[in-house]
Order: C-alpha cells, then sequence, then structure tokens
C-alpha cells in the first residue's frame, strides 16, 4: 500500500497545506503527478480518490489545498484583487520549488483545469504533460453552455433560480433546492453525493471567500472575479501533451473545452459516456484508467 504524508510550505503571508502519497513499489521512469482542485475554493478532498494512482501507477500523487481554502491559509478579509489567478500559478511554483519536482505530470478538475492551462502557457520547464478534466477555457462559455442546460430544467425549477437571482435571495432554501436539481444532472450524478464531494463543499460554506469571490453563490451564477477569463487565444503557446476530459452529461459543456483542443498542438480529448462533471467520482476507475495510460505515454 502506499503511503500518505501531510505537510505545510511557506507562502505569501500564510501557509500551503500539501498531501504527498508515495507508493510503495515505484514504477521506473514514473513522473510525479500533481493534483489542482477546483471550485476556486473547494479544496483537494472531492479528488482525494486519485491517491490510488500511486499504486495503481507505481507513481508519487500530489494533493494540496490551494490558498485561501481547506487546510491552507484563509484570508476573508483579503481585497478582492487578490483572488485572481496569478495567486494560484505562483502558489503552484512554490509547491513544486518545495518539493523538488524536476519534472511532473499536471492533473486539474474544474477550476484545476483552467488553472492547468494558465501554468501551461507560461512553459514551464518541468511539465512532462496536462490533463485538463471537465473544464471551461473561457467563462463566457461556461455561462452560455449554464444557460443551455438550465433551459433544460424543469419550469418550476427555472422559475425560482431566476426569481431567487434577481431578488438577490440566492440563500434561500428554495433556491438552493433549485441549483441541487441541476446538480445532480450536471456536476455528479451519484445520488447521494460522495462523502468526498460533501466535504469538499461543506469547508467552502463554511468560509466561502475565494468561491463566492472569483465564481459566485453557485456553479452558473457567474458575477465574481473570473467573469470575463478567457485563455482561448492564448492555447498556441502550450507545448506539453495535453488531454481534455469531460462527461456526457457535464456542466462543461463540449462547446466550453472544444477550444482546447482546437487550440493545442496535438490535444486530444475523451468523454466518458453517462458521466457528468465529477466524471472522477461517477466513474473512478475507468477516469483513473484513461488518464494513467496518457501519463505513461509521457512519462519519457
Amino acid at each position: 500500500m502506499s503511503t500518505s504524508t501531510a505537510a505545510t510550505l511557506p507562502f505569501r503571508d500564510g501557509h500551503t497545506w500539501y498531501q504527498v502519497t508515495t507508493p510503495d513499489e515505484p514504477r521506473p521512469g514514473a513522473l510525479p503527478l500533481v493534483v489542482l482542485h477546483g471550485g476556486p475554493g473547494m479544496a483537494h478532498d472531492y479528488l482525494r480518490n486519485l491517491a490510488a494512482l500511486a499504486d495503481e501507477t507505481g507513481r508519487t500523487v500530489v494533493h494540496y489545498d490551494q490558498f485561501g481554502c481547506g487546510r491552507s491559509s484563509h484570508r476573508p478579509d483579503a481585497p478582492v484583487e487578490t483572488w485572481v489567478p496569478q495567486l494560484f500559478v505562483d502558489e503552484f511554483e512554490a509547491v513544486v520549488v518545495h518539493l523538488g519536482l524536476e519534472r511532473f505530470h499536471v492533473l486539474g478538475q474544474s477550476w484545476g483545469g483552467m488553472l492547468g492551462a494558465e501554468i501551461a502557457v507560461r512553459e514551464p520547464a518541468g511539465l512532462a504533460s496536462l490533463a485538463i478534466c471537465n473544464s471551461p477555457a473561457s467563462m463566457q462559455l461556461w455561462v452560455d453552455g449554464a444557460a443551455e442546460l438550465r433551459a433544460q430544467l424543469p419550469a418550476d425549477v427555472q422559475e425560482a433560480l431566476l426569481r431567487h437571482e434577481g431578488a438577490g435571495t440566492t440563500g434561500d432554501p428554495e433556491y438552493l433546492a433549485a441549483t441541487q436539481v441541476f446538480y445532480e444532472r450536471h456536476v455528479c450524478r451519484v445520488v447521494p453525493m460522495p462523502r468526498d464531494f460533501v466535504d469538499s463543499e461543506e469547508q467552502m460554506e463554511a468560509e466561502p471567500t475565494v468561491y463566492h469571490t472569483m465564481n459566485g453563490p453557485n456553479e452558473f451564477h457567474v458575477i465574481g472575479t473570473m467573469r470575463d477569463w478567457t485563455i482561448v487565444g492564448r492555447l498556441p503557446s502550450v507545448t506539453a501533451p495535453t488531454l481534455v476530459v469531460a462527461g456526457e452529461h457535464d456542466e462543461a459543456t463540449p462547446a466550453t473545452w472544444q477550444p482546447f483542443v482546437d487550440g493545442i498542438d496535438g490535444a486530444v480529448s475523451h468523454v466518458f459516456p453517462g458521466a457528468s462533471h465529477c466524471t472522477h467520482l461517477e466513474q473512478p476507475e475507468e477516469f483513473r484508467r484513461v488518464v494513467a495510460g496518457f501519463f505513461a505515454d509521457h512519462d519519457a
């Protein structure tokens, strides 16, 4: 069995929590994997099962909680302008340097895939490959896709969402119940939600600074600092081999992630039938099989 060790490293005026899962039987040539969680602000908990890649592939797996959430330092009073992608690019670089990773793979899920793309366009020397999972290439594409999916919800659910968004009462139980209908269709189709997902959600709700500031109150009402974010025009700068994955029923609709495939030279894609946004929770073994095969192809 693999061994997991947790610690912290200094970052900005606080610390970043990380966990390193080391296989008992390392495979020669298998490069470490750094996992980037979503949200922004959801912490790593819902991606815990990716630590199984250590035993399954013989490679070290690194998780960490991004600054402002989970077990890392929280800054609820930080100015709004603190919460921008460059903060998290800098943090990723700090993690890599602290752990002495000379060459590595990166897997980012949802916001983590957006962050992975932000890292990759900067062409870091150690990046062996990138897996962008369930992620949009721009927030406008994300919002447009969410609108299409919302239009397919039952009429009473749509009405409740619109009424409470217009009134600014997105904390109302009726609104939260309506969002759950969307979540169970397009975020995670495992009902009830897996414990790992609930753990991430609960810590975010307890201190939602990062999520609410960068995104908004939920997955499809985006009013935060990331509202105008796009990386589409910068994608030709990505030179690392790239895999783009999504679920058939993903809130990241095909139009949101196709720019990654079109804009990154040699990028390949894989869609998981029957899955949604949290593909790795819905089809964990198959998800890990697909990404593990890609990483193995690019270990050399």
